[in-house]
């Protein structure tokens, strides 16, 4: 046996965000390997996975009966135990480029407050996907090293993670976490918002798609002055037909409002329960934001004006907790001292 084949055994090894809304992938030798929804279009009669990603996703709303789009996750855990199987086994797959004889192992990242049982569905998933070893770690814990945060030192880090699923808000220092939170309210919900609010002020129904595309360009949790506005396409409820609309950044605001103060709230309760002495370090280094919740306009404004403190972004945040899973593939001891039992 070759060094290169010895070599190509454990570069096998993979790191997955297996997110609410986007599932990314991460090889040692390659970085990111797939970064696809987390969508598996089913068909109902024959059973058999249509599409899975991307291609699921441009099916979301438009498939015929036979076929319909499934999310497998739902806050952050799995919903549908089969369907999750079926999605990893896929992106695995992918990842390796189709070698089949593979059995990696793999590092998954899971939200802060996962019950037991839900711990074992996704190492159950993993392994029925063709992984040899399973090990899950905490998803603030991965975004604060995914962020670059000393989080070995002996110093607070604030960490906010703000997925599809789950937004965790963590405090870490000494490579331990010190208070962690993690609440089922994240960029999912702001979508389910955005559809609920233009359905009760216009009797306007959209779908799922289009309330992203909002999100991503009305949305926002602080007002900035400039007056945004959107067309909007749904079915009018009244008469059944076809609609057009035009929306403004300010309703947008107004609907994501419930949806935000969950967010701040969670954060500021996050202060609170910090201990003195690393509440200093987190006035002197801020708060730190990933995941791509918070690319939500304003949010690192409005999360400044509540608590005083300073707020940033880490460096590509959708990435964040995936790169920092990633980085645990090299680092077996940081590994083990933070893997979830």
């Amino acid at each position: 046996m070759g060094l290169s084949s010895l070599f190509s055994l454990f570069s096998s090894d993979l790191a997955v965000d297996l997110g609410t809304a986007t599932t990314l992938v991460y090889t040692r030798a390659r970085g990111i390997v797939v970064f696809e929804p987390s969508i598996v279009a089913v068909n109902r009669i024959t059973n058999k996975v249509e599409a899975v990603g991307q291609a699921a996703k441009e099916m979301l709303g438009k498939t015929p009966g036979n076929i319909v789009a499934i999310r497998p996750m739902k806050d952050g855990v799995i919903a549908d135990f089969e369907v999750t199987e079926k999605m990893l086994e896929y992106f695995i797959r992918k990842a390796h480029g189709r070698s089949f004889f593979v059995r990696p192992r793999i590092i998954i990242s899971v939200p802060s407050e996962i019950t037991p049982v839900e711990k074992r569905a996704v190492k159950d998933s993993a392994l029925r996907a063709g992984a040899s070893e399973v090990y899950l770690v905490e998803q603030a814990m991965a975004a604060a090293i995914g962020a670059g945060l000393p989080i070995t030192e002996p110093s607070g880090n604030m960490i906010v993670d703000i997925g599809g699923g789950t937004t965790d808000v963590a405090v870490i220092s000494l490579a331990g976490i010190v208070y962690s939170k993690s609440v089922r309210v994240a960029g999912n919900e702001m979508d389910e918002a955005i559809i609920s609010y233009i359905k009760r002020k216009y009797n306007l129904l959209i779908g799922e798609r289009t309330a992203e595309a909002i999100k991503i360009e009305l949305g926002n949790a602080y007002p900035d002055g400039n007056q945004r506005t959107m067309e909007v396409k749904g079915r009018d409820l009244v008469e059944g037909i076809p609609k057009t609309l035009t929306i403004t950044d300010e309703e947008v605001r107004e609907a994501l409002a419930e949806t935000v103060n969950v967010i701040v709230d969670t954060v500021r309760t996050a202060l609170e329960r910090t201990p003195p002495e690393l509440s200093a370090d987190i006035i002197d280094k801020g708060i730190v934001l990933a995941g791509g919740g918070s690319l939500l306009r304003g949010l690192d404004q409005r999360l400044r004006e509540e608590t005083g403190i300073p707020v940033s972004h880490c460096d590509e945040p959708v990435s964040a907790v995936v790169r920092g899973t990633g980085m645990m593939l090299t680092d077996m001891s940081l590994l083990k001292k933070i893997a979830l039992e």
